[in-house]
């Protein structure tokens, strides 16, 4: 079958990754209104094209905290990529590598940061932060980070605890033996308890600066008012995000929650956001509503299951193209 789009690489994915994989990637909190609604809000956005603009040459490269990449999407963290591909976290890093743009790594990955580092020399990587009970696994994970060579740190701060994803109960979701948690191997038996800090506040930014230099980018904002927090804490960049839906329910949809994060922040520092980008004109329509870049989730997940890093890279490439052919249309 010809991969012509996104949804074709879902189609894939569904019928070829052994259901409790399909179920712990597809899965929403509760109803999935929000992870459904995610996609849905996309549809409801139209654009006003202008004509006769000269479209003969485009340059579709963008910078992110001072970084170039080819073009303003990047991958966004998710847990367990082994579960899609053997390779997992290594495979997305150079694939991401390939296509010269950025990867968020998950502290839930099931290769460890020095793997994924050394699997993508010279790729541009972030690293993806939950801060556990066990404050000195995290502060460990900073440090590590920082030493192989990731250039911006993710604080996800939307999961004090983890939301009800109904098929993941049903399935009693756990890692195959084989595969492990490799950031956290040894904090697991440190915190045997759910390990998540849920006692962590805007102060903890300040605890994150004096543990390193990198950049600090936050994941999981929503509204005007946590928006206005973040930059008066310090932050370099905001991720306008809902977890995909995987966390609290009904919630706005990220690309509806954007327009008021941007009006906020007033330029102060970079927007991103993430959450139901299915197509290139989705990611024009996230940048002209004021995000600098956007992160997919699940499609790069999608590639992965379809045919590993190559797979992933013919993801990238079609939104890629999808997005250089909506910009020339719409003027």
């Amino acid at each position: 079958m010809a991969m012509v789009c996104l949804s074709d690489f879902e189609a894939y994915a569904k019928k070829y990754l052994p259901k409790i994989a399909w179920d712990y990637f597809a899965a929403g909190a509760d109803d999935c209104t929000t992870r459904d609604e995610n996609i849905l809000a996309y549809k409801r956005i139209r654009f006003r094209p202008r004509m006769l603009r000269d479209v003969s040459v485009m340059d579709i490269r963008t910078k992110i905290l001072g970084s170039e990449i080819s073009f303003p999407v990047g991958i966004a963290p998710t847990g367990f990529h082994q579960l899609a591909w053997p390779d997992g976290e290594k495979s997305t890093a150079r694939a991401a590598r390939a296509m010269n743009t950025c990867y968020i790594a998950s502290t839930y990955s099931t290769c460890t940061l020095e793997e994924i580092s050394a699997a993508a020399p010279g790729g541009l990587r972030w690293f993806q932060l939950y801060i556990h009970r066990n404050r000195a696994a995290s502060q460990q994970l900073v440090r590590r980070a920082e030493a192989s060579g990731f250039q911006g740190l993710v604080l996800t701060a939307d999961l004090p605890y983890t939301g009800k994803r109904r098929d993941d109960v049903r399935n009693g979701f756990r890692l195959p033996p084989h595969m492990k948690v490799k950031n956290l191997e040894r904090a697991f038996e440190v915190c045997k308890m759910s390990p998540l800090d849920a006692s962590v506040t805007w102060n903890d930014i300040y605890w994150l600066r004096s543990l390193t230099r990198l950049p600090i980018i936050i994941k999981g904002i929503l509204t005007r008012e946590d928006a206005e927090l973040a930059v008066r804490h310090g932050v370099q960049g905001i991720i306008v995000s809902n977890h995909g839906g995987r966390q609290l329910d009904e919630g706005p949809a990220t690309i509806d929650a954007l327009v008021e994060v941007v009006e906020a922040v007033r330029g102060r520092v970079e927007v991103y956001v993430d959450g139901g980008i299915r197509k290139g004109s989705d990611v024009l329509k996230a940048l002209a509503l004021g995000a600098k870049c956007v992160f997919i989730g699940r499609p790069a997940l999608w590639g992965l299951a379809y045919k590993g890093e190559e797979g992933l890279q013919d993801v990238l490439r079609i939104l890629q193209d999808e997005f250089r052919l909506s910009m020339a249309l719409a003027g």
